[in-house]
């Protein structure tokens, strides 16, 4: 399968490289102007050149916009047939990957992969005579712009934000400053190799809490690699947990129709009208082409439609610093359902064969069994060979019970 749950992604070699340029050819034989960026990470520079020559090479003008969050690229992609975005997200360091978005900054759906992975079969009819060209341009600022227009905050509000070393130090603590947020920086410098675990899970982030406190912040705003996801902690020092978050900006937006995956929480059905998904933010994406004001998933990506259909970390970071200067987050949250939730993950480097064996169509949408009192989901990863499974419950006990017939489920299928 050329295509995960979220672009191409696998570890570095010299087979990626080569798929690089093969994918640059192919997405140029449909779009003569592309807007090209990448994370932080030491290969990206290769990968991204690759990609460029080969989409020139099929005839394609490229904009170069260097390292940049992938949000940043699909914003600057409105101008052009088509953005990529060379990156593998939160995977650590020796991963990368090629994300490919259309202008309105919704990913390549399913059908426009199958078509990329038909056309690496094509014979080349490429001309020399005919090779694109290439411009460097900033997608930065237009970026930061358009955020700044759209979302103010009430000035002298300190945050603590933390970007990983990854793309969103480019954008996200300059933003803030513009917009008169005090900000606390870590890790907000370019590092080829991240200074932390890019997830940005609570338990990679315990350095957290000492600094809201000591910095007295109203929260902090955690980045990823390629700062598409965003996460958060309130001001006391707690993480926002992701369901809470879906919530929290579906609550403040007025959002009534949010779309989201099958591995988030159903206490956001409690607020609004929900349409679920396979999980990951390309099919997120794909819903809201036709329906919903908002989308997201527990992983921290969250998509604004009226601004683009891509999850926009920067966007959402923004939107949290004015909910924090207007009002205590812990306040919120804690009149917030919250039910009990299992997520657990296990290596198995036949994962996808495993789920097929069990019954799924798409080894990545996986298997998602319920009833009136809770649910669980067993999935392939669309980016690591593991196999995932996610269980909630209205109680802990019917939460583990749920765990416990996905367990049996998938030993069922080794």
């Amino acid at each position: 399968m050329l295509f995960g749950s979220s672009g191409i992604r696998r570890i570095f070699d010299e087979d990626l490289l080569k798929l690089s340029v093969s994918v640059g050819i192919a997405v140029a034989k449909n779009n003569k102007s592309v807007v090209v960026g990448r994370d932080a990470r030491t290969t990206g520079n290769l990968l991204m050149q690759g990609f460029m020559a080969g989409a020139m090479y099929a005839g394609a003008d490229v904009i170069n916009g260097g390292i940049a969050p992938t949000p940043t690229v699909a914003y600057a992609a409105k101008t052009s047939d088509a953005g990529c975005c060379i990156t593998a997200s939160h995977n650590p360091e020796e991963y990368n990957g090629i994300k490919l978005i259309n202008p309105d900054g919704s990913a390549f759906t399913k059908n426009q992969q199958k078509e990329i992975g038909d056309l690496l079969n094509d014979p080349d009819t490429s001309d020399w005579q005919l090779q694109g060209d290439v411009s460097v341009k900033d997608i930065i600022s237009g970026h930061k712009k358009a955020i700044l227009e759209k979302i103010s905050i009430k000035s002298g509000t300190d945050m603590v934000v933390d970007c990983g070393g990854g793309a969103g130090c480019m954008i996200t603590p300059g933003l803030l400053k513009e917009a008169g947020v005090k900000t606390n920086c870590i890790n907000c410098h370019i590092s080829g190799k991240f200074p932390r675990p890019s997830e940005p899970l609570e338990k990679n982030l315990h350095y957290i809490p000492a600094m809201i406190k000591k910095t007295k912040s109203a929260g902090a705003i955690i980045h990823d690699g390629d700062a598409d996801r965003f996460m958060a902690f309130d001001e006391k020092g707690r993480y926002i947990g992701g369901d809470h978050m879906l919530m929290l900006f579906s609550e403040y937006l007025g959002a009534k129709r949010v779309v989201t995956t099958a591995d988030a929480s159903m206490a956001i059905e409690e607020i609004a009208d929900v349409h679920r998904t396979p999980v990951g933010d390309s099919y997120v994406s794909e819903e809201l082409l036709s329906w919903g004001d908002f989308g997201g998933e527990p992983s921290g990506s969250w998509l604004f439609p009226g601004h683009s259909l891509c999850p926009d970390g920067i966007y959402a970071a923004a939107l949290f610093a004015r909910i924090a200067a207007e009002t205590n987050i812990s306040e919120i949250t804690d009149k917030m359902p919250d039910y009990p939730i299992l997520r657990s993950s296990y290596v198995c480097e036949n994962a996808k064969d495993i789920l097929i064996k069990l019954g799924a169509d798409i080894p990545t949408d996986g298997i998602r069994i319920s009833d009136e009192d809770g649910w669980c989901l067993i999935r392939a990863s669309g980016t690591e060979p593991k196999v995932r499974i996610t269980a909630e419950g209205r109680t802990k006990q019917k939460a583990k019970e749920m765990e416990e017939k996905g367990k049996k489920i998938l030993s069922s299928g080794k």
